[in-house]
């Protein structure tokens, strides 16, 4: 058993091959095996994460996730703690439990572990094995409203819970949440208290992208014992260990400012006519380009009265977009492009040999067929192409809405790259990046204090840097979201309590990325 962290890459397997993994381990041991090793894993886990608490709360529900919480609460009766069990079944009456489950409530009453019909009143940690992987939270399942009021009593109570296997009312496949009133933990109650998931015999997607950061808080992980090497994961989450050095890291002696590529910035909507003024985009984009290592950056602003200095950044060469070199420089699009952007984009796609597409560029391709099936077809003429999308923007492509978006990220990203040929990354909490012919993966890193204004430009400039070098477009995209967000994980245990700003994060990817 471990804690999950951002060190090792981990391969995630969806509820199918989980089950089939947990079908294939049972044949081969005596019954009940499983469920006793991950009540026992349970247990050992509760301890360590509460060695004083004084009372624990096990919700138990009607299948086996309540048997892996039946055996929990045994070892915990045997090893002396105080031990209080609900179970749905008792408190509505419907006594009906799968086999092992079953054999393990038996095991517990025969111990004498205490079972009652409402949780105690002095609780200070719960267990919730309520609901297991391919539930969900259903009005219309027998104590669906008993399952809700103690999900909720457990978040109003304010002290540490652990979850099993999966929270309760969270899809272990898409991390969408069915729960009624959000269960999710803050950064705060995190930390605070003790927000816990202990995932069993594998890891599961939805633990780490949508709504499952926020439900699962900090994931452990116990195999049981078991081995899933002939299953094959549908995702893995993104370690350091598959995620690229910074680009200057182990760069020769003799390098010089070609040796790192040339990124061209393209937006930052100006001029007298413009409704709104953007450049500030394209410039923290180009910052983030020239800090994450690329040897020349370009802004190209679309507009005749944007600025031909940034103050802050003069290593930044201002061009005209006729005047840059598309075919040999990296392009980074759409950073507040505005409707200006309608009138670069159909030449970008169809001339710059590597290109990130970001926002207002997006947009526009989102609204016109046309632009489509030159982003589509940019793949057979040799050309790399990367998007990335927010949620929003990500729906405007594939015609449909953001909520279905967050539905099911992994499959979102995945129909986006398999529509375009490019590579996805699809930006939120657990930013997926999918591509064809590439296993899809879910960042590990980043944090709440990325949703703030800029910070995608700050990734697409990122990007552009990590395509200049020579990196595939596919490793670019999971190496720039990586660095992202180690930048604000970063801060955020360096810098308790400040605001992080894109401008800010655009000068700290540089010193984040070495650490």
């Amino acid at each position: 058993m471990h804690s999950i962290s951002s060190t090792l890459s981990q391969p995630l397997y969806s509820i199918a091959a989980t089950r089939q993994i947990e079908r294939q381990a049972a044949a081969s041991l005596p019954p009940h095996t499983l469920m006793q090793r991950a009540g026992l894993s349970v247990a050992r886990l509760a301890l360590a994460l509460a060695p004083h608490a004084r009372c624990i709360w096990v919700a138990c529900g009607p299948g086996n996730n309540g048997g892996d919480g039946f055996e929990a609460a045994l070892h915990l009766h045997q090893w002396g703690k105080t031990v209080c069990v609900t179970w749905t079944g008792l408190a509505s009456g419907n006594a009906q439990l799968p086999p092992d489950a079953h054999a393990a409530r038996a095991r517990a009453l025969a111990a004498g572990v205490p079972m009652a019909a409402e949780p105690p009143p002095d609780f200070d940690f719960c267990i919730d094995a309520l609901l297991g992987i391919g539930a969900t939270l259903n009005p219309q399942r027998a104590g669906n409203d008993l399952m809700q009021q103690w999900l909720n009593r457990m978040q109003a109570s304010g002290v540490p819970r652990l979850a099993v296997d999966v929270p309760s009312g969270l899809d272990a496949d898409t991390g969408r949440s069915s729960a009624t009133t959000s269960i999710a933990a803050t950064a705060r109650e995190i930390s605070a208290t003790g927000i816990f998931t202990l995932s069993l015999l594998t890891l599961k997607p939805g633990l780490f992208t949508a709504s499952g950061r926020d439900s699962a808080g900090q994931v452990w992980f116990d195999d049981l014992g078991t081995k899933s090497e002939d299953s094959t994961p549908c995702a893995w989450l993104l370690g350091a260990d598959r995620a690229s050095q910074p680009l200057r890291a182990r760069a020769a002696h003799a390098s010089n400012k070609g040796s790192f590529g040339d990124v061209a910035v393209v937006g930052g909507q100006s001029g007298a006519g413009a409704a709104t003024h953007m450049t500030g985009a394209a410039l923290l984009a180009a910052r983030a380009a020239l800090h994450a290592g690329a040897g020349r950056v370009f802004v190209a602003l679309l507009g005749n009265a944007g600025p031909k200095l940034d103050p802050q950044q003069p290593e930044l060469m201002f061009r005209a977009p006729d005047a840059l070199d598309l075919k040999h420089q990296v392009v980074v699009c759409g950073c507040g492009g505005g409707e200006a952007v309608k009138t670069v984009i159909a030449h970008i796609l169809s001339t710059a040999a590597r290109l990130v597409l970001d926002a207002d560029a997006l947009n526009a391709i989102a609204a016109d067929p046309q632009l489509q099936a030159l982003l589509a077809s940019r793949q057979q003429d040799g050309c790399s192409t990367v998007l990335t999308p927010h949620p929003l923007e990500a729906a405007r492509l594939a015609g449909t809405t953001a909520a279905e978006v967050q539905a099911d990220r992994l499959a979102a990203a995945r129909q986006l790259a398999e529509r375009f040929q490019c590579v996805v990354a699809l930006k939120g909490s657990g930013t997926v990046v999918a591509a064809p012919g590439q296993q899809t993966v879910i960042n590990s890193t980043g944090n709440a204090l990325l949703a703030t204004a800029g910070t995608g430009d700050v990734l697409a400039g990122m990007l552009g840097a990590r395509l200049a070098s020579g990196q595939s477009a596919f490793e670019a995209a999971c190496s720039a979201v990586f660095a992202h967000g180690l930048a604000a994980d970063t801060w955020a245990t360096t810098r308790t309590g400040q605001a992080l700003t894109a401008s800010a994060l655009a000068t700290a990817i540089s010193v984040s990325s070495q650490a």
